[in-house]
Parts: structure tokens; C-alpha cells; sequence
């Protein structure tokens, strides 16, 4: 399967001009939220006073406050697809599936410790929300392909979820504030972890 085929996920559906300028609100309230306040301070009843409209709305927008979260993310997870799927290797196509697998994992790493101060609020609001959203699904199918062509014998996808498993924004946290990692030291246990994996597979290219 080409990457190039996967869906660019977490793009709104198309609007009416008045529902568009409502969603915009929102978002741009929950964001003010957030720089002001931090995100624990984003709930559907502060995010619906900020705009000025009533909760209804909000709920019947983003049913809670881990989707409207994971909505502020949605403009920066659409440059990371792009990215992944479209952009220039390694991360991009063109490159050995051993090192696209690598250089995707440390730019999810990347990601993570740019935003994990609101992807963790979005964890904590509805931990079980992540395996459901349109951006882990199509990191999931994108790392599936990746290790189905790396090692063909294995199962892809449940194998993928484990990869993927330790991409969890409080793990990344507790690491860097509580265990004091930096990030370059996170993306070497990254590395670590990919010799280990079924026929000890090993990225080709050095640390970077």
C-alpha cells in the first residue's frame, strides 16, 4: 500500500459559514483558555462563556473536552501527516521502510514534547480517546505498512499499537519532569527499542 494513499485525517467537514464561524470560536477560545490559564482550566462551560455562546453549542460541536482538545491540535497534526505521508524522506516516502519507521517515531517524539502540555490534558480528560481519533489511526495504518514491509512474517497491526504505545503524553512527561530525559535521550531508547523488534531490525541510518 502507498503512504501517499492514507487519508490526511482531523480536516472538519465541510460548513456552513455561520457553523464554521462558531467552530472558529470555540477553538480560538479554548485556545486563549490555555495560554491564559493552562489547559486544566479548559471546560465546555469556560470554553462556552470565553465565546459567548451557550454550552449546547459547544457539546453539540465537540461532545467534550477531550475532542475539543484534540481539535486545537488538529492544525499541526495536518502539517505532521503531510509530512509522513507526502514530505521528503526519511520521514517522507523514498527512504527505507526500517528508516521511515525510525525517523517517524522521533517525530512523533518531536511532537509530543512540543505539545504535551495540552495532549496531556486531552489524555487525562478521556484516556481511551487517542485510539479512536482520526490522527492515531492514521499513524497506526502508516506504521502497519511500514513494519508489514520490514518483517513480513509478523502481525502488523497489533504490533504497531505496541510500538505506538509508549507515545503517551503523561509517559513523556513523567520522563522528562520527573526522571529529568531529555529528548535526544528519549529518541536513543527509541532507537533501542527498534533493534529490538522481530529478526532485529535496525534503522540503517545514524542518530540524528
Amino acid at each position: 500500500m502507498a503512504r501517499a494513499e492514507l487519508p490526511v485525517t482531523g480536516q472538519p467537514p465541510l460548513e456552513r459559514s455561520d457553523a464554521a464561524r462558531n467552530r472558529r470560536k470555540i477553538l480560538d477560545a479554548a485556545a486563549r483558555l490555555v495560554v491564559e490559564q493552562g489547559p486544566e482550566a479548559v471546560t465546555m462551560n469556560a470554553v462556552a462563556h470565553a465565546a459567548g455562546m451557550g454550552v449546547g453549542t459547544v457539546y453539540r460541536r465537540f461532545g467534550d473536552v477531550s475532542q475539543l482538545l484534540f481539535a486545537l491540535l488538529d492544525e499541526g497534526e495536518r502539517r505532521f501527516q503531510e509530512a509522513f505521508l507526502t514530505g521528503p524522506p526519511p520521514l517522507g516516502p523514498g527512504a527505507p521502510p526500517a528508516d521511515r519507521l525510525r525517523a517517524f517515531l522521533h517525530a512523533v517524539a518531536d511532537r509530543i514534547v512540543e505539545q504535551r502540555t495540552i495532549m496531556s490534558a486531552a489524555e487525562v480528560a478521556s484516556p481511551r480517546a487517542r485510539y479512536h481519533s482520526g490522527a492515531y489511526l492514521t499513524m497506526h495504518t502508516h506504521v502497519s505498512v511500514l513494519l508489514q514491509e520490514i518483517n513480513p512474517g509478523s502481525d502488523p497491526a497489533v504490533l504497531a499499537h505496541l510500538l505506538l504505545a509508549p507515545f503517551a503524553p503523561s509517559l513523556f512527561e513523567h520522563l522528562m519532569s520527573e526522571r529529568e530525559a531529555t529528548p535526544e535521550e528519549i529518541k536513543a531508547a527509541i532507537d533501542s527499542l527498534l533493534a529490538l523488534q522481530p529478526g532485529g531490525t535496525r534503522p540503517g541510518c545514524g542518530r540524528g
